[in-house]
């Protein structure tokens, strides 16, 4: 097994590139097809999901828009599981279809608390696309109606996701070995 060093960890690969293009392109028709008509604004969450909303959003081709935003949920170095601020959301999703684009769910309380956000302001609709989903470790009820792959509860890294910075530009994305 070839493995890659990232900071002091081993990783191998878990999910090759070709996966991941092949996969985020049948979610993207997935949603050309339940957006039909109804020029949805895609919410990207940053900083890890920015990889994956490019080429999300390149599979599409029905009309929609694009905003990046910030969750504030952390407290010192471990998450609340709360949202207290939506950073960067100046647009009005009053009316709109709304899809929120994740790199990862992992216990799914901050995308929870980010929805539950998100409807105080009247959306028409709000979907989930998420490259990655745990279920094994999901605490909330969520529908994720567009994910690209369930994973087991592992520390990963690559395509837009990091360890302490690093590895986001890595194609594939790989499961650490140590």
């Amino acid at each position: 097994m070839e493995t890659i060093q990232v900071k002091d960890k081993k990783f191998a690969v878990s999910l090759p590139a070709e996966e991941i293009r092949r996969r985020v392109a049948e979610v993207a028709a997935q949603i050309d097809r339940d957006m039909a008509g109804k020029r949805p604004l895609l919410l990207v969450v940053l900083n890890g999901a920015f990889m994956f909303a490019a080429d999300l959003m390149r599979g599409i081709t029905e009309p929609c828009e694009v905003c990046f935003v910030r969750l504030s949920s952390y407290t010192g170095t471990a998450s609340s599981g709360h949202v207290r601020e939506v950073l960067g959301l100046t647009e009005d999703i009053e009316g709109r279809s709304v899809v929120i684009v994740e790199d990862i769910v992992d216990s799914g309380l901050t995308m929870k608390s980010l929805v539950e956000s998100l409807a105080a302001r009247h959306p028409a609709e709000i979907r989930i696309a998420s490259l990655l989903v745990k279920p094994g470790n999901l605490k909330a009820d969520l529908d994720i109606p567009y994910r690209c792959f369930d994973i087991p509860n592992d520390f990963i890294v690559g395509y837009g996701l990091d360890y302490d910075g690093f590895g986001r530009n890595l194609s594939d994305i790989y499961t650490v070995v140590e």
